[in-house]
């Protein structure tokens, strides 16, 4: 009997058609997806072919669905396990890979779109903007998940780079404190909830206004904290690479 790696796909941040074509067809191709019901919505599941079998993992531990993948695997069917966003980032994905690893069963990774790069897109923004902010950080705060302590949002912030900040929309009382301390009261951030699904709210506001925003609006969930100075930038702000006068590998200098 053929049997075929396990693949961990990236669903991308919510609608359908932000996964990868090449997770869209680890999609077609499946006989049995196990995909995370808190975080993708049902909607990206229509890829699935028809006779397929799908389940949630929202009421699963980690060895109930080490388990289920390892069955369905044993069957030799296609297994698909499906992320939110990009596996790689707060997907828990390393323990899951563990437990396959113990039963010698074979898996790969397919890349998906975090919901930072599609709530850049919808604010029309570059992380990266010359002269301005050349470094993106994705962190979080500590909460029950702990963060290494070199790693406080106190000590990242203080760079004053882009930050998307995940998982923290529920403490954003101590976020806004944070940022308040380094970035300043009246830096300008943005709330994204629900990035690229029917109920997206995409909110810019100014460090200070901003926990009582999430509150007003029941945001305590679902949401990054987008901060950093390239929100304010204008379009003076430009690179070398599009400029007449850099010339490189495929353009002379003018």
């Amino acid at each position: 009997m053929e049997k075929h790696p396990v693949i961990f796909t990236g669903a991308g941040p919510g609608a359908p058609d932000l996964i990868t074509v090449r997770g869209m067809k680890a999609l077609e191709n499946a006989d049995y997806i196990l995909y995370a019901g808190s975080l993708v919505p049902e909607a990206v599941l229509q890829w699935a072919k028809s006779g397929s079998e799908v389940e949630t993992s929202a009421g699963m531990h980690l060895d109930e669905m080490a388990s289920k993948m390892a069955e369905a695997w044993n069957e030799g069917k296609r297994v698909v396990r499906l992320h939110t966003g990009d596996p790689s980032l707060y997907g828990a994905v390393r323990e899951q890979m563990a437990k396959l690893d113990e039963r010698d069963i074979p898996y790969e990774v397919i890349p998906g779109v975090t919901a930072a790069f599609a709530a850049a897109a919808e604010l029309k923004a570059e992380y990266t903007v010359p002269n301005i902010s050349q470094t993106l950080i994705f962190t979080r705060i500590s909460g029950r998940t702990p963060v290494p302590e070199k790693e406080s949002l106190l000590s990242l912030a203080e760079h004053k780079a882009s930050l998307a900040i995940y998982l923290s929309a529920s403490m954003a009382d101590e976020v806004a404190d944070i940022l308040s301390k380094t970035y300043g009261e009246q830096a300008s951030c943005a709330i994204a909830y629900k990035v690229s699904h029917p109920e997206q709210n995409i909110i810019l506001t100014t460090v200070d206004k901003m926990a009582g925003i999430m509150e007003d609006n029941k945001i305590n969930r679902l949401a990054l904290i987008i901060v950093g100075p390239f929100l304010d930038a204008k379009g003076n702000a430009q690179s070398l690479l599009y400029n007449k006068s850099f010339s490189h590998g495929y353009r002379e200098e003018a």
